[in-house]
């Protein structure tokens, strides 16, 4: 019998947004979809501040300047 191994990374290489929700990808490929309820920053923030967002850490961690705001990849997964 043989197994798979999935290689699970933390890591974000890119965000989106809808009008309700953030769209993490990770670099494994997986997506996450987060309601922007969560962060009531984010939630008040215009388009143009939600999209000027940087990775920080290497995908460790999302930040946004305008907003004072800093997510870890890691806390969404749980």
């Amino acid at each position: 019998m043989s197994f798979s191994v999935i290689s699970k990374s933390k890591k974000a290489i890119n965000i989106l947004f809808s009008d309700s929700k953030m769209i993490v990808f990770l670099e494994d490929g997986r997506e996450l979809s987060i309601p922007l309820e969560w962060f009531p920053r984010l939630r008040k923030a215009t388009v143009a501040q939600l999209n000027d967002w940087r990775l920080i850490g290497n995908g460790d961690g999302v930040h946004w300047s305008a907003i004072d705001e800093d997510i870890s990849i890691e806390n969404l997964l749980e």
